[in-house]
């Protein structure tokens, strides 16, 4: 079977693709028999079968296959759906057979259908697990499980990634010319305590920095001394908003990814990536110009992308080679012990899922596609003049975005102004603010120039000039007719 990159799918055809795969993740990453899955969704045993092998063979992009029209489906009311889970996080713990007697006996009184056994299962099997044993056990109970397995170290590279991020105690300049301090998101591998990527912005945590963060960390990087990367088996992180979005799970599950969350409150994967946080402080902010721990503020002089230039540099020459003190060894080189061979997407374009959308598409033009006040041209755009596309970039680099066409990947579009050169999109805001704040100064000191003439012309003294002769009575010439 052809792999289907999950870029060529629609996003209904991605939904019902993540809908298929949830319902496949017991089956494949705990164990649970496929029977136990086709009983406790109502799907036909062999219905699921196909859908794994299809998984196997295509990823998450083979299971988008539309549904069957004609599939039967009880529908319940929002009101009864709220009425059930109310009765499955009571406490003491109740049956799911005393919950669908206690749901039907409610519907009748509000003159509803009653609802099937199997669907008040499968919508108490639908509850967050750390949401049940919260409400039946406490909130220790509730942090406890999904920490427990995952605070050993992995037995291998890439088996399990760390994704955390952390204010720096460093105030560098910021877009507005203030003292601000930056947001850093890292990627680290449990087994090596390697960092595989990193994003420094000031943009506070979001699902979309830790996307472009993913991004870079399983592709190859540009600097032939950074070797970490590949597709992790796990990614391990906390229960924030920026982790838990529907975008990051669509890719993971497309790339045969497994999310595992964190209890709240609680550190990622043991506090490993705080440890990394607190080296970095000690060993590279401190010596750096700006470095203010806590709450304390000073002059800020270095910029944002000095900063970033100075973290990777932190990380190739230092850190990466460095001894860990809880292995013995460098990271590099205990992530590249054994000689293993990562596992990579088959293009480029298979993460594209991870890079910034404009919510608006863009309209093709003869000389190429606007953006940002840049122009991007390919020779594939000749043939889509008139056409609307969808854009995704990275805002590390906008020299190229990519263009998506009904859906589907286009190409690349290049600014040639920016070919040889990354620039970051904050850079291109700084630039053009920096021009604005330019420009009105200019306005502004015109308009005073002129006003002051003006002023000056209003209240100077008026000289004497001298009367115009009066013209001489024009006589009319009358004619004998008239009157």
């Amino acid at each position: 079977m052809t792999s289907t990159a999950l870029t060529s799918l629609t996003e209904e055809e991605r939904t019902r693709a993540l809908d298929r795969f949830r319902m496949l993740c017991p089956f494949l990453e705990q164990g649970v028999p496929l029977t136990t899955v086709a009983k406790e969704n109502g799907v036909a045993l062999r219905t699921l079968w196909r859908w794994v092998e299809r998984y196997r063979h295509g990823g998450l992009a083979a299971l988008g296959r539309k549904a069957r029209s004609d599939r039967r489906k009880q529908r319940l009311s929002p009101l009864l759906q709220q009425v059930i889970e109310g009765f499955a996080l009571q406490k003491p713990r109740l049956s799911c057979a005393a919950i669908h007697r206690k749901a039907a006996g409610f519907a009748q009184t509000q003159g509803e259908p009653p609802p099937s056994y199997m669907s008040v299962y499968r919508l108490i099997r639908r509850l967050d697990p750390a949401l049940l044993a919260l409400a039946h056990e406490g909130t220790k109970a509730s942090c406890e499980p999904s920490d427990s397995p995952h605070r050993s170290d992995a037995e291998a590279p890439n088996a399990v990634w760390h994704a955390d991020h952390a204010e720096l105690d460093i105030w560098i300049i910021g877009d507005n010319g203030q003292p601000r301090k930056p947001w850093l998101t890292i990627i680290l591998d449990d087994y090596s305590r390697a960092v595989a990527g990193y994003l420094l912005s000031f943009s506070a945590p979001s699902a979309i920095e830790t996307s472009l963060v993913l991004r870079q960390a399983i592709w190859r990087k540009a600097q032939a001394r950074w070797h970490v990367c590949g597709i992790p088996q796990i990614l391990y992180t906390d229960h924030g908003r920026d982790f838990t979005s529907r975008h990051l799970e669509q890719v993971a599950a497309d790339l045969k990814i497994q999310l595992i969350f964190s209890g709240t409150d609680r550190p990622c994967g043991g506090g490993k990536c705080e440890r990394f946080f607190s080296t970095m402080t000690e060993v590279l902010l401190a010596r750096l110009p700006g470095h203010a721990p806590g709450a304390a503020k000073t002059n800020a002089v270095l910029t944002l992308p000095e900063l970033a230039g100075g973290i990777e540099h932190y990380l190739i020459n230092e850190y990466l080679v460095t001894s860990h003190s809880a292995t013995g060894q460098p990271p590099q080189s205990r992530w590249e012990a054994g000689g293993f061979p990562p596992q990579m997407p088959e293009s480029l374009e298979r993460l594209d899922l991870l890079l910034l959308t404009v919510p608006k598409a863009r309209r093709i033009h003869q000389g190429g596609i606007r953006f940002m006040g840049l122009r991007y041209i390919d020779p594939t755009l000749a043939a889509y003049v008139g056409e609307e596309v969808v854009l995704r970039y990275d805002p590390r680099d906008m020299a190229e975005i990519r263009l998506f066409y009904r859906e589907r990947f286009l190409c690349r579009a290049i600014c040639q102004e920016l070919a040889s050169e990354t620039v970051t999109l904050g850079e291109i805001i700084s630039a053009r603010n920096h021009r604005r704040r330019q420009s009105r100064q200019t306005l502004g000191e015109r308009r005073r120039l002129v006003d002051s003439l003006l002023e000056t012309k209003r209240w100077a003294p008026a000289t004497q000039q001298p009367e115009p002769p009066t013209p001489p009575p024009v006589k009319l010439k009358r004619y004998f007719c008239d009157e």
